[in-house]
């Protein structure tokens, strides 16, 4: 079974108020996919992950939208407070496409708004709001050091 099908399973599960069992088959996707998807979060049922979703690790309070792609090793968390009952988190609006190694990430005790058709590059980190269409990206790598002994490697 995917670990889209898992996840969707263990939304449903707890929807339907049976929690223990909405744990049991989040770990259980946790242990064959290495990841953590939380029972608690709104999915569409059409998400897709990219090389089954490795290393993900998705916040209860996020709200992804239709014909979404996740890349592997992609965190979404939601900065605040203890607790279930927080009014703040992530809503990733349809189609769009989430690089791997990504950081999406909301400010402290506030929200973050991904928008429709936005695409985030690989190993980007977005802390704040992202407008429909765009593409984000992180700096290009930069030399810090140069070995200047000539030694090849």
């Amino acid at each position: 079974m995917s670990p889209e099908r898992l996840w969707l399973l263990s939304i449903a599960v707890r929807d339907r108020g049976h929690q223990r069992l909405a744990l049991w088959i989040k770990k259980l996707n946790s242990v064959i996919y290495h990841n953590s998807l939380a029972p608690g979060a709104k999915v569409s049922p059409d998400i897709k992950f990219g090389h089954h979703g490795f290393g993900t690790m998705i916040h209860s309070n996020v709200v992804i939208g239709r014909r979404v792609k996740i890349w592997h090793n992609v965190t979404i968390a939601v900065r605040s407070r203890s607790g279930w009952s927080t009014p703040h988190g992530i809503t990733i609006e349809d189609d769009v496409h989430i690089g791997a190694n990504s950081v999406i990430i909301s400010p402290y005790e506030g929200s973050l708004r991904i928008g429709r058709g936005a695409r985030i590059g690989a190993g980007t980190v977005v802390t704040s709001d992202v407008p429909p269409g765009a593409t984000v990206v992180s700096a290009p790598a930069r030399l810090l050091t140069r070995d200047t002994d000539g030694a090849d490697c």
